[in-house]
């Protein structure tokens, strides 16, 4: 069994209760910009199975005259003293391409000579491949082929050999920067930190076995895996397939090219380049022309998922527009956003805010998106590179930011609109699934100070200005919970549906599961995958009451902790796998947790990980499995 520290160490209660919030405004105020808790959810590295993590583009790069410093010109230019810390260096300038030596022969598919700067005998040639001749051309050798293909994935537009290690090579290429500190026998890549990433769209936040997806220019689908640090895969998935039949679709369909779609059920938005927007009320199949025109080359399209026929429309010429009528009309809500374009936009009706992807950084304002006017446009930028903001999109829930930003790749945080705004959600998986005696629920927007339900007492266990955590007495009965909650001055009150059980698996932010390995204590994730017959422990809560009965609001005890009444079961790839124990979480209040046995044999890779209790079932999440 894992002691309680181990799990502190891997961080459970910093994501629940480490949200900033500037609280209610007062009324008729807009509130100010809260200080956003902005977290790297997808670096600037992308993983293509090349021998180092890979980016976009870089045009040039350079050493400074001591060669102290290497400069890159890629996403902006940048600089560096060790290759892995960069600064923003607008005002260097690359120096001047030198002609070439007369009477080189060049080898096929190069298009340019560098000579080296310490022996004018030795050569480089740049194109698809990387050649050098050390005998002024007579000869030359590839120093990047690798069968068919380039060991650096693509073609090289610039090199930098270093003023005092004439060994020391740094390619540019169409994939990132590449060292070599042999002369070229070996290589590696710069661009694990490099701020290089390509602008990235946003397909899919966390959720339930996915991690973020975005398709990234250049490159296409990716996806940020659990546990595996903030490095894209590529990863195909139904979201980027479904974007690009929609688009198909509707540019077949309307006989134009379609740049922004929006909308999947009945009722769908579609916009060209050139501005014009058409609306589909049949999932599609037909469309109609809507009037007026929008003005400008469309950028976004953003559709109420409940209310379809309210939308929203981001422009190149850095307007805004909204329709409440399916497209009849459109009105603009631009505001004071001013000048250059809106790359794209994210909105949610019930939250009121309205976000925007612009080149001066991530933007909101206050919206009513039925009835009113923007209030005035704030930035977001505190806490994130200063950096054009390429694509926004909220979660499912409305709870979480994410914004990409060009070079530096995505990042995520608890979203300003909800300041003020109180909900109550599961606190495993900021779900609204019901609720079950003993279980955790997070109160959002709210730091509150005393909780009841009738006349029981709701331990309040942790109270932040964004949020607050309770525990659902274990005396709780029937079919609904109704609490009362103090904050300050004011009092709210909720009714939120009582089961039995209702179990759910803790995942962090970026939706990763809290799995542990149950003899070291450590997390389990795509860097440390479960093994073949190994223990795993999973941290759930909503499992119900236990025997021996376990008072509310007291932790459970590091030795002997109650077992759990209700039969607990789980699943692997949604085939039943033995669970060897069901208990509260020693040392903690709140927490269930369940031991499983994996099969003596497996296949490697991600599986589908779920417990149930008492025919209940869970959230399904993604364990890596290493046989």
């Amino acid at each position: 069994m894992c002691h309680p520290d181990t799990v502190r160490r891997a961080g459970v209660a910093a994501w629940m209760l480490a949200l900033l919030a500037a609280g209610p405004p007062a009324r008729g105020q807009f509130p100010p910009p809260a200080p956003l808790d902005w977290r790297l959810a997808g670096g600037p590295a992308i993983d293509l199975l090349l021998t180092s993590p890979v980016t976009g583009p870089v045009d040039r790069v350079w050493y400074s005259a001591d060669g102290g410093r290497l400069f890159a010109q890629g996403q902006g230019v940048f600089e560096t003293l060790d290759g892995e810390t960069w600064i923003p260096a607008p005002l260097a300038a690359p120096p001047p391409v030198l002609a070439p030596p007369g009477g080189i022969t060049k080898p096929r598919g190069t298009v340019r000579l560098v000579t080296h700067p310490a022996n004018t005998s030795v050569l480089f040639a740049l194109g698809q491949d990387l050649y050098r001749s050390s005998d002024r051309g007579q000869s030359w050798t590839n120093l990047t082929r690798a069968g068919e293909s380039s060991i650096l994935g693509g073609a090289v537009r610039d090199l930098a050999v270093s003023p005092v290690r004439p060994d020391r090579l740094v390619a540019a290429g169409d994939l990132g920067l590449w060292q070599s500190n042999d002369g070229g026998l070996s290589w590696t890549g710069l661009n694990e930190n490099f701020p290089n990433l390509p602008p990235a769209r946003i397909l899919a936040t966390p959720r339930g076995l996915s991690g973020l997806r975005a398709e990234i220019d250049g490159i296409g689908p990716a996806e940020l895996r659990f546990g595996a640090g903030n490095v894209w895969y590529p990863a195909p998935g139904m979201e980027y397939a479904q974007r690009v039949l929609a688009i198909e679709s509707a540019s077949l369909r309307t006989g134009a090219g379609i740049a922004a779609i929006g909308g999947d059920g009945d009722v769908r938005y579609a916009a060209s380049a050139l501005g014009r927007i058409w609306v589909s009320v049949d999932g599609g199949t037909s469309w109609r022309i809507s009037e007026p025109a929008a003005g400008g080359p469309v950028t976004d399209l953003w559709v109420d998922p409940d209310e379809p026929r309210i939308a929203l429309a981001s422009l190149a010429s850095g307007r805004i527009l909204r329709t409440i009528n399916t497209g009849a009309t459109w009105t603009d809500v631009s505001g004071d956003l001013g000048s250059g374009p809106v790359h794209a936009i994210a909105a949610t009706r019930g939250g009121g805010a309205l976000y925007a992807a612009t080149n001066q950084g991530l933007l909101w304002s206050r919206l009513n998106l039925e009835t009113g006017a923007p209030g005035p446009w704030l930035p977001l930028r505190e806490g994130l590179p200063p950096a054009p903001a390429t694509h926004v999109r909220l979660d499912p829930s409305g709870y979480r930011l994410f914004v990409s930003l060009l070079g530096h790749g995505i990042y995520g945080s608890p979203a300003p609109h909800r300041n003020g705004q109180v909900r109550i959600v599961n606190a495993a998986d900021f779900s609204t699934r019901a609720a079950a005696p003993g279980s955790l629920l997070s109160v959002l927007g709210a730091r509150v100070e005393e909780a009841r339900s009738g006349a029981l007492p709701v331990p309040v266990l942790a109270a932040a200005e964004g949020e607050s955590q309770l525990q659902v007495p274990f005396e709780a009965a029937g079919t609904q919970l109704a609490l009362t909650l103090g904050a300050g001055d004011a009092f709210f009150q909720f009714g939120v549906p009582l089961r039995d059980v209702s179990p759910a698996i803790f995942t962090g932010e970026d939706g990763a599961p809290m799995l542990l390995d149950a003899d070291t204590g450590l997390l389990l994730d795509a860097s440390n995958p479960a093994r073949s017959g190994a223990r795993v422990q999973v941290l759930a809560t909503g499992l119900g009451r236990t025997d021996p009965v376990w008072p509310t609001g007291l932790a459970a005890p590091l030795e002997s902790p109650p077992a759990v009444r209700a039969a607990i079961a789980a699943s692997l790839d949604r085939a039943p796998v033995p669970v060897t124990r069901a208990t509260l979480a020693p040392g903690y209040i709140g927490f269930y947790l369940v031991e499983v046995q994996l099969p003596a044999l497996m296949n490697a890779g991600p599986a589908e990980l779920a417990i149930s209790a008492g025919g209940v079932e869970s959230n399904r999440v993604r364990i890596w499995i290493e046989p």
